[in-house]
Protein backbone atom coordinates (compact mmCIF):
# COMPACT_ATOMS: atom_id res chain seq x y z
CA UNK A 1 0.00 0.00 0.00
CA UNK A 2 1.47 3.59 -0.93
CA UNK A 3 1.44 6.15 1.29
CA UNK A 4 -1.72 8.25 0.19
CA UNK A 5 -2.62 9.79 3.82
CA UNK A 6 -0.90 11.92 5.99
CA UNK A 7 -0.73 12.54 9.29
CA UNK A 8 -3.15 15.46 9.73
CA UNK A 9 -5.89 13.38 7.52
CA UNK A 10 -4.75 10.65 9.76
CA UNK A 11 -5.65 12.30 13.04
CA UNK A 12 -8.58 14.17 11.25
CA UNK A 13 -10.14 10.94 10.73
CA UNK A 14 -9.44 9.40 14.42
CA UNK A 15 -11.08 12.30 16.03
CA UNK A 16 -13.98 12.48 13.52
CA UNK A 17 -14.72 8.51 13.94
CA UNK A 18 -14.29 8.93 18.18
CA UNK A 19 -16.23 11.65 17.83
CA UNK A 20 -19.45 9.91 15.54
CA UNK A 21 -19.28 6.95 18.36
CA UNK A 22 -19.49 9.23 21.52
CA UNK A 23 -22.45 10.37 19.37
CA UNK A 24 -23.73 6.58 19.23
CA UNK A 25 -23.17 5.95 22.63
CA UNK A 26 -24.94 9.01 24.29
CA UNK A 27 -27.83 9.27 21.77
CA UNK A 28 -27.98 5.33 20.70
CA UNK A 29 -28.29 6.94 16.85
CA UNK A 30 -27.26 4.11 14.93
CA UNK A 31 -25.87 6.59 12.03
CA UNK A 32 -23.20 7.57 14.33
CA UNK A 33 -21.45 3.85 14.34
CA UNK A 34 -20.22 5.27 10.76
CA UNK A 35 -17.53 6.68 13.00
CA UNK A 36 -15.89 2.79 12.46
CA UNK A 37 -15.33 3.85 8.87
CA UNK A 38 -13.08 7.05 9.58
CA UNK A 39 -11.61 5.48 13.14
CA UNK A 40 -10.61 2.68 11.20
CA UNK A 41 -8.51 4.18 7.79
CA UNK A 42 -7.08 7.27 10.42
CA UNK A 43 -5.76 3.88 12.63
CA UNK A 44 -4.42 2.14 9.41
CA UNK A 45 -3.83 5.14 7.26
CA UNK A 46 -5.44 4.12 4.40
CA UNK A 47 -8.35 4.87 2.40
CA UNK A 48 -9.71 2.45 0.06
CA UNK A 49 -11.64 5.59 -1.62
CA UNK A 50 -7.97 7.82 -2.39
CA UNK A 51 -6.36 5.73 -5.23
CA UNK A 52 -9.41 5.27 -7.70
CA UNK A 53 -9.93 8.89 -6.71
CA UNK A 54 -6.12 10.14 -7.18
CA UNK A 55 -6.13 11.46 -3.30
CA UNK A 56 -2.54 12.04 -1.96
CA UNK A 57 -2.63 13.92 1.30
CA UNK A 58 1.32 12.23 2.40
CA UNK A 59 3.96 14.20 2.03
CA UNK A 60 7.37 13.20 1.32
CA UNK A 61 10.08 14.33 3.69
CA UNK A 62 10.81 17.83 1.73
CA UNK A 63 7.23 18.97 2.19
CA UNK A 64 6.13 18.27 -1.10
CA UNK A 65 2.98 15.45 -2.03
CA UNK A 66 3.72 12.34 -3.43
Amino acid sequence: MACRMGSQDRFSRIVAGIILLGFAGITGNIVGWLGVIPLITGIIGWCPVYGPLGIDTCKTEDGAHH
